[in-house]
């Protein structure tokens, strides 16, 4: 005897607005779902698949219409729901985890009140009912000290926390079909693995159906029953999880898995030895801040930290959300001064150096974020973001102009590019650009701080190759930070990881993944997505 499917999606069709690339967001893409099982749905930005998650909610925007299909929760036709049969089905009959719960939840309301929220809006009887469901849905998500994350708001929590409680609130009615829109992107691989286990134990516990959205295929081999491909807006390939992942039959698929970065390193280069750009020494940074008394507080959070970053090499930084990397890497570009230890940039000592004496020196290290649209000016064209860096150390606008024309071709993109805006690209171009900007001040030392953590394996490949030609062509030293491992294995020299504001462990890759001595670093390397070890 078979299951009634929880969710059925028949020939489900979305237009576009007119004059876009394509017509429809999502072509004709059919999918079912029982209960208790996981479907994973796979693809590039812009493939559709938030597009269809977001139907399912009833959320669309509203330039978005569906255009076709069906789409059935238990049976019942949501397309033909209206808006407040929807509302009412939204948390008790279906829950949605999205991918960046600062922008789920709200920033003014206390955690334990958003979630009162939605069980008043849901009709539950009594105060003291609504409190004992809360305490017992934050223990079921694995939240310690519950009475203190009741009363937090969203900032006073780390992203783990956030993440745990919007999941709170996606089951606490318990809803026959849960969907996670990129749930662990932004995760660390200790806090992402901890959430993806919770997801798997909901799902046990309360036989809901899991529409998972993921472009990381080391997490649809951890915990699909099922796979769903996903191209421009199509469905290119279907079926059971190992299936997919072990005999693809599309050629867009082979591709995806084969831009999965493997955890095995290749051979260590032959480099020889470089001058050292940048070097740092017991580096420490301790904030200080005082209590609802008044009472003078210390806060450390980066203890004697050293490195030396030689031409032409990598040195990743790893570890898991607060462990101090970007500190330290803040400290070493003096975006925040160190409380104690010296910092050079080749031969100058800068630890302590005035910000009117640095500025000369700060085309030598330069940095790339994580999100390019917080670095990048909307307003400003691409030409003149790459411009302004060049003029402001020294060329002439005519110089600048012509080694903008240079950069954009060497992060490959179009020259018509410079006379674009920032919102006309996607998020991977959106990178390059970032990159040319900061190449622009022709630096030493480049810092790339988590810069390919949220892109799709895809254009994760492309960046990743396209800094190691920049590196190899302009032998710059790169230090990369990352909380993913996989990317660290391949493209990293030596490998430094931290914990709680220290240096527990440093060595060369390979050797330090094949034997790691800190009990730290091998529950990180226990803690990656498993089952896609084919390396690049």
């Amino acid at each position: 005897m078979t299951s009634i499917a929880t969710l059925e999606i028949d020939a489900l069709s979305i237009a576009l607005p007119r004059g876009g690339d394509r017509t429809d967001a999502v072509s004709s893409v059919s999918l079912a779902i029982e209960p208790g099982r996981t479907l994973c749905v796979v693809g590039e930005s812009g493939s559709g698949k938030s597009v269809m998650a977001t139907s399912v909610m009833g959320l669309l925007p509203r330039e978005l219409r569906v255009s076709a299909g069906q789409i059935r929760l238990e049976g019942e036709s949501l397309l033909e729901a209206s808006r407040a049969r929807l509302r009412s089905l939204r948390g008790k009959a279906m829950g949605m985890v999205f991918q960046e719960p600062m922008t789920a939840l709200n920033p003014v309301m206390r955690c334990g009140d958003q979630i009162d929220e939605l069980l008043r809006t849901h009709g539950s009887e009594s105060a003291t009912e609504r409190l004992r469901a809360i305490r017992e849905v934050l223990e079921r998500v694995h939240l310690s000290e519950p009475e203190r994350i009741f009363r937090s708001y969203p900032h006073q929590l780390s992203g783990g926390q956030r993440q745990r409680i919007v999941i709170a609130m996606a089951v606490i009615l318990k809803p026959a079909l849960l969907i996670c829109d990129e749930p662990t992107t932004a995760l660390d691989v200790t806090t992402q693995k901890e959430i993806l286990s919770l997801i798997a134990e909901l799902r046990r516990d309360q036989g809901s159906a899991v529409l998972f959205i993921t472009h990381d295929m080391g997490v649809v081999a951890d915990i699909a029953d099922d796979v769903m491909v996903m191209h421009q807006g199509r469905c290119v390939e279907q079926g059971p999880r190992d299936q997919i992942l072990r005999t693809p039959s599309a050629e867009y698929t082979r591709m995806l898995l084969a831009a999965v970065p493997g955890m095995t390193p290749p051979a260590p280069r032959v480099r020889t030895p470089a001058a050292v750009r940048l070097h740092a020494r017991s580096v420490g940074k301790t904030y200080l801040s005082r209590d609802w008394m008044g009472r003078r507080q210390e806060t450390a959070a980066l203890k004697d930290a050293s490195l030396a970053l030689e031409a032409g090499e990598t040195v990743g930084i790893v570890g898991e959300s607060g462990s101090g990397k970007s500190t330290f890497a803040r400290c070493l570009i003096r975006l925040i001064d160190p409380s104690e230890g010296d910092i050079h940039w080749g031969s100058d000592e800068v630890a302590r150096r005035s910000e009117r004496d640095l500025r000369p020196l700060r085309h030598r290290v330069q940095m790339v974020f994580q999100d390019p649209n917080r670095s990048l000016n909307p307003r400003r064209t691409v030409g003149g973001a790459i411009v302004e860096g060049a003029v402001n150390f020294g060329l002439s606008r005519a110089d600048a102009q012509a080694l903008a024309e240079r950069l954009i071709s060497q992060v490959r993109l179009p020259p018509q590019s410079l006379a674009r805006y920032p919102g006309q690209f996607s998020g991977g171009q959106r990178q390059r650009i970032a990159i040319a900007r900061a190449l622009a001040c022709r630096p030493e030392v480049l810092v790339a701080d988590e810069a390919v953590s949220a892109l799709d394996v895809s254009v994760q490949a492309q960046i990743l190759d396209l800094l190691r030609d920049i590196q190899a062509e302009l032998g710059l030293g790169l230090l990369f930070i990352t909380h993913d491992l996989r990317v660290a294995a391949q493209l990293c020299d030596r490998v430094i990881v931290m914990q709680r504001g220290r240096i527990v462990e440093q060595g060369a890759t390979q050797a330090l993944y094949a034997s790691p001595h800190h009990p730290y670093t091998r529950h990180l390397l226990a803690s990656a997505p498993a089952g896609l070890d084919h390396g690049r």
